[in-house]
């Protein structure tokens, strides 16, 4: 590029990006989609978690609300999407399944404790992994993106380089597109992993507490099983 050419205009993004090596391009594009992938899964996952909380807030509340527990299965629907009626139905189809049998041992009690408690902790595992989706690729966005972006910015360096052997010119107009360029590349590298990172720490935290919240409701259902168990026997 000659020298008496360069303007402000000429460090505006669309030309540095139009003016920059077909490698930091690449870089450039790569980054680029992998920050749209993570915004997508942030969102996502935001309507998601909230739609979860919302509904098991609600149906919480008609569990305490007085109703038998069959009442608020039969509420809940044959298929319900929620976890929580899920786990409710399957606890108490095992219930059902043994009182069906008639009068039950101890030893018996038990091995229905037993496989209620592993339904339950196999519907949560369930939902844990499902809420987990996608926060893989957060985590390799945050932790990736900075280094592409290292990439592209040793790689356009190198171009600056390569212009001051050639033109045998050390001045900054010379050199200065070329490492705007390589910075441009580490920006976008920044901007794809700042926010994958901040919202993978979030989004895994709002896992553990929801999948808390599945054990705080599995364990009070589990209760609730066996003090009919004992009013029974």
């Amino acid at each position: 590029m000659d020298h008496t050419a360069v303007t402000p205009e000429s460090f505006n993004f669309f030309v540095l990006f139009m003016r920059a090596d077909w490698v930091v391009k690449l870089v450039m594009l790569g980054l680029a989609s992998a920050s749209l992938w993570s915004w997508t899964v942030i969102l996502d996952k935001t309507v998601r978690f909230s739609a979860l909380n919302r509904e098991a807030n609600a149906f919480e509340d008609e569990v305490a609300s007085g109703k038998s527990l069959e009442e608020v299965a039969a509420e809940a629907g044959e298929r319900p999407r929620h976890v929580l009626p899920r786990m409710l139905q399957g606890a108490l189809r095992e219930w059902r399944e043994a009182r069906a049998k008639g009068p039950s041992t101890d030893t018996q009690t038990a091995f229905l404790i037993q496989r209620i408690d592993r339904v339950l902790d196999a519907a949560i595992a369930r939902e844990s992994a499902r809420v987990e989706e996608g926060l893989g690729s957060l985590a390799i966005v945050a932790t990736a993106s900075p280094f592409v972006g290292l990439f592209g910015t040793v790689w356009g360096i190198m171009n600056a380089f390569q212009s001051i052997a050639i033109q045998k010119n050390t001045s900054l107009a010379v050199v200065a597109p070329s490492i705007a360029e390589a910075l441009f590349a580490t920006a976008i590298g920044l901007i794809a992993a700042i926010p994958a990172y901040i919202a993978f720490n979030a989004f895994s935290t709002s896992a553990g507490k929801f999948a808390g919240r599945l054990e705080g409701f599995a364990d009070d259902l589990s209760t609730a099983i066996q003090r009919r168990l004992a009013e029974r026997t």
